[in-house]
């Protein structure tokens, strides 16, 4: 059974989201501010944390920024429709995804499982035997540990990362679209994934090339999409 933290300041709001989430059988730890979800993550082993934005005592985005200093745990930010660039700041601090209020809850049991798929794939949870190992110049994944490096220096990425710059490998020299990258990544349609994408691949970038804004490795083709390019 996973453990999945939700965090807001509104009570009815996570209650019904619990509700929803124990019906999957998974279990809830609820949080109703900031400092409330620190102490919950210290004390339990959470597999996915649902954060709110707007909260007292510590905002989600605060939350997020300190999670971040030392878990790759999966987190979906809870918003406003009116919070579109806090939305930005959180893929920006390293969430995984986001979900708008008021939202539809099999859109959002979707959204958990889809992001918990991906943190068990990673080997966060489990591991894999496996050999495989995918290459581009000195780029490489070796998926059996999970370890990314370049030029021989080992980079570090969240889940969503690695499995986005996994399935471009896997493919190099392909060109693939946003809703493409979304649709094998995310195991979802991809309407609307542009900022999701585009923030992630922004990192990803950051991670593993000399000059993000020449970038060796992860190309842009304008107004089709990305690729890993093939070096031999």
């Amino acid at each position: 059974m996973y453990n999945i933290l939700v965090v807001d300041d509104d009570r009815e709001i996570v209650n019904a989201i619990g509700i929803y989430l124990k019906k999957e059988n998974y279990k809830i730890i609820k949080a109703y501010n900031g400092n409330e979800a620190i102490k919950e993550i210290k004390q339990n082993e959470i597999h996915l944390i649902i954060l709110d934005i707007m909260m007292p005592e510590k905002d989600g985005l605060e939350t997020l920024e300190e999670i971040r200093k030392e878990r790759s745990i999966p987190v979906i930010l809870l918003s406003a429709k009116s919070e579109d660039y806090d939305k930005i700041d959180g893929l920006n601090l390293g969430a995984d995804d986001y979900i708008t209020k008021p939202f539809n809850p099999l859109e959002l049991i979707a959204r958990v499982n889809s992001n918990l798929r991906r943190y068990v794939k990673l080997g966060s949870l489990e591991k894999k035997e496996t050999d495989n190992i995918y290459r581009t110049g000195n780029l490489i994944i070796e998926d059996d540990t999970k370890k990314v490096s370049v030029d021989e220096k080992e980079v570090k990425l969240t889940a969503t990362e690695y499995n986005i710059l996994k399935f471009l490998l896997q493919n190099k020299g392909k060109v693939f679209s946003i809703p493409q990258i979304y649709e094998n990544v995310w195991k979802e349609e991809g309407f609307g994934a542009e900022n999701i994408i585009a923030v992630h691949i922004r990192h990803i970038r950051e991670k593993i090339e000399i000059n993000p804004k020449e970038p060796k490795y992860l190309k842009v083709i304008w107004g089709i999409g990305y690729k890993i390019e093939d070096i031999k």
